[in-house]
């Protein structure tokens, strides 16, 4: 079983910048995708980013497109999401998730449902 911990919220000023972590326990097996997702209060659960373990290959939201960027360690058991020039609308919690992928990568079934796994949150604000 795999299991996801996120950490490295807080509070940041806008245009300032923040690199969250998201820890991997267990074995991922075949390709394996880790997701950043996040929910502002009253809004709906958002995708930030899709990160394939086995190649790097990354996949951002548009609205973080040229500010966020996600990448792993050597040992692909951590995966990070750096972002910068953050602005007020970016507060939100932040989840990262994982899920195996099928025969190909289909990026919209995996943002809908395929992240199987789901870490705890880590809350950012983005506030002066």
């Amino acid at each position: 079983e795999v299991q996801l911990q996120a950490s490295g919220g807080g509070l940041v000023q806008p245009g300032g910048s923040l690199k969250l972590s998201c820890v991997i326990s267990g074995a991922t097996s075949g390709d394996y995708a880790i997701g950043w997702f996040r929910q502002a209060p009253g809004k709906a659960r958002d995708w930030v980013s899709i990160f394939f373990l086995s190649d790097g290959e990354t996949h951002l939201a548009e609205d973080v497109q040229g500010r966020f960027t996600s990448s792993a360690n050597n040992a692909r058991n951590t995966v990070y999401l750096q972002m910068n020039s953050l602005k007020t609308e970016d507060t939100a919690v932040y989840y990262c998730a994982g899920g195996g992928v099928g025969d190909y990568r289909d990026l919209q079934w995996l943002v809908d449902s395929g992240m199987t796994s789901w870490g705890r949150g880590t809350l950012v604000t983005v506030s002066s």
